[in-house]
């Protein structure tokens, strides 16, 4: 998925209230919208009405954009402060807890698990479900500093600017936030730690059970480049301290779904 990249002629186009130009830096950011939706909410219908509203929002502050940052830095600040101060998104927060969740992986573990049908690609959905959720566990706060850091690898001094934070201050948080799915990963993931209890297959029919993975519907896994067993490989191919990095980075990138991008053409539409 390519970053954002809409060019200054196109934006002030856009500022002057050309249709075709608001459409293409509408075009050209909500992929990425998308994606920091999906990484910092988890839920899809969640992620789904959180893009929608940031990019309405992208669409009516555009012309307050002044080009005293880059226009991707712009876009995501507007992000994070609908991620950080929406009421709506305060009221869903599940307020996960490392403790909680490591509890949850260890329970219904089997040693010989059987196979299900689809067994790889239901292998394949629970280790992706699985990586995104863990971020739950951090604070808002310290899951922006994470998913922008670790997962958009931006620089340090841009992601501070986003989060409106002094550079120290944002490297103090991310290492915060870093050091928690570390140990987290390395005591409870078995695709990055041998001693964890949890593994997919033996973690895979509690969470059938539960209803957290459905056979036959697996919309995490969709456009999964890597199976479950290509990735586990590669976890154990690299040191520890970069394991959960490889972990979280090996969660396909999802496109701002279709019928986001219809909608935000008929409001474009109606504009005059």
């Amino acid at each position: 998925m390519t970053a954002i990249t809409v060019t200054a002629d196109r934006i002030k186009a856009a500022q002057d209230g050309d249709r075709k130009a608001l459409g293409e830096v509408l075009e050209g950011v909500q992929d990425q919208v998308h994606k920091l939706s999906r990484r910092i909410l988890v839920d899809p219908e969640d992620a789904r009405e959180a893009t929608q509203e940031i990019l309405i929002l992208v669409l009516t502050k555009l012309s307050t954009f002044r080009g005293e940052s880059a226009f991707a830095t712009w876009v995501y600040r507007v992000a994070v402060r609908y991620l950080l101060h929406s009421k709506k998104i305060r009221d869903r927060d599940p307020g996960l807890t490392f403790e909680a969740f490591a509890a949850d992986l260890e329970t219904g573990l089997v040693a010989d698990p059987p196979d299900a049908p689809d067994h790889a690609l239901l292998l394949n959905e629970l280790r992706i479900s699985c990586t995104m959720a863990m971020l739950l566990c951090l604070t808002m706060e310290l899951r922006l500093a994470y998913v922008l850091g670790e997962i958009f690898e931006l620089e340090h001094g841009e992601a501070a600017e986003i989060l409106e934070l002094a550079p120290a201050a944002y490297r103090k948080r991310l290492s915060r936030a870093r050091s928690e799915v570390v140990a987290f990963t390395g005591r409870h993931c078995g695709l990055a730690s041998l001693s964890a209890r949890c593994l997919c297959p033996r973690r895979l029919p509690a969470a059938i059970k539960a209803g957290r993975i459905v056979p036959g519907h697996t919309p995490n896994s969709e456009g999964a480049d890597e199976s479950y067993s290509e990735v586990r490989s590669r976890i154990g191919t690299v040191i520890d301290s970069l394991k959960a990095f490889r972990l979280q980075q090996a969660v396909p990138e999802e496109r701002c779904p279709q019928d986001i991008r219809a909608q935000l053409t008929g409001i474009l539409s109606q504009l005059a």
